[in-house]
């Protein structure tokens, strides 16, 4: 007997606005002005913050971070169409995304200061800490959703982020498999920015699309043009309508790029060329947002001045807090490892403390 084929998938693909800036009009989310203003804030934040972090840590004064330039879109798109009732669950590369959330800059300059107070965050309620090990905070949403839809909770879900290199993780699969069995009030969001660290994506999948792995799971799965901030909302948007009417959750591939490095301990010139990243340099996120609300006659250079001298002040206030705030014990890790206190980490602290010492002597 001749094969049949038991079951065909297509991945859709999803760009309203073009390189341009152009938008498709049938596909146009029609967001309000005041809606697309704190769109465009939001994103212009996020790289002006990414650039000060930058200096910090060239300067001494911020450890080591994940640079968000060029994945802006990715994040803030999908924050827009959020609710306060939402839960967000980031990863460690959608800094625009937490501050429109009303994280405070501060509070992620903390973090990255190793400062334990800054996985808390005052004012972004629903929001869990920044997620550095790869994939770990993917099974952390599918159970944050399943206990929304335990309790009953309506207009209430859950955004997850991660990159193209969670995927390869255990925990991507384990957590996106029990939030499709359990049809649970979730939206994943790949952030497919080209690179896991300096490994391609064509080496670390044979997948067409990233997209197709949702499918895998029985979820509705589509590709988004990442640096389209309202191809990013409507996405997301759609996935969470479909969330509160208890339909379960969806996978979107964000379409992106990384056009840093991974962290500031990296050095990408050494794994991928100049070439590719200006190619994707004219894809950037904010050129082409910009581009479209000056044909909505929405913004010009006065405004564009204003703006940056705003989030200016705004940035340096966070700076000034994170500088100018008590610095934590330095033995303060070992406080937060399990609920009470151990012998064998009290035996590890008082080394720690003792080799701190020493140090301090030889000075």
């Amino acid at each position: 007997m001749p094969l049949k084929d038991a079951r065909t998938f297509t991945i859709p693909f999803l760009q309203v606005l073009d390189e341009d800036g152009k938008v498709d009009p049938k596909l146009d989310p029609k967001l309000a002005e005041d809606q697309l203003l704190t769109l465009y804030r939001g994103m212009v934040l996020g790289r002006e913050a990414d650039q000060r972090m930058l200096k910090l840590q060239r300067q001494g004064r911020l450890g080591t971070f994940s640079p968000s330039t060029g994945q802006e879109a990715a994040s803030c798109g999908p924050l827009l169409a959020m609710t306060e009732r939402d839960w967000l669950v980031p990863a460690f590369r959608e800094l625009g995304g937490m501050l429109m959330r009303g994280v405070p800059f501060s509070r992620v300059l903390m973090f990255w200061g190793g400062q334990e107070e800054g996985n808390v965050f005052p004012g972004a309620p629903r929001t869990l800490p920044i997620a550095v090990i790869v994939g770990s905070q993917i099974p952390h949403a599918a159970g944050v959703a399943y206990a929304l839809k335990y309790r009953g909770e309506k207009n209430a879900g859950v955004v997850t982020f991660f990159g193209d290199g969670a995927t390869s993780q255990g925990d991507f699969l384990e957590g996106a498999n029990m939030a499709a069995v359990w049809k649970v009030p979730a939206v994943f969001i790949c952030q497919n920015n080209q690179w896991a660290i300096s490994t391609p994506l064509a080496k670390q999948t044979v997948s067409e699309t990233i997209a197709q792995k949702g499918l895998a799971f029985g979820m509705p799965s589509l590709r988004v043009d990442g640096n389209d901030a309202l191809a990013m909302y409507r996405a997301t948007r759609e996935a969470l309508d479909r969330a509160y009417r208890g339909e379960g959750p969806t996978f979107i591939e964000a379409l992106t790029y990384r056009l840093m490095m991974h962290t500031t301990a990296d050095d990408p010139t050494k794994y991928r060329s100049d070439e590719q990243v200006k190619e994707w340099e004219k894809r950037d996120p904010l050129i082409r947002f910009r581009a479209y609300l000056r044909g909505k006659k929405l913004w010009d250079d006065d405004r564009e001045a204003a703006l940056l001298e705003e989030i200016k002040h705004e940035i340096d206030a966070g700076v000034r807090e994170y500088e100018t705030r008590e610095v934590a014990r330095p033995e303060t890790a070992f406080d937060h490892v399990y609920g009470t206190r151990h012998a064998f980490l009290e035996e590890q602290r008082a080394e720690f403390l003792a080799a701190l010492q020493r140090s301090k002597s030889h000075g």
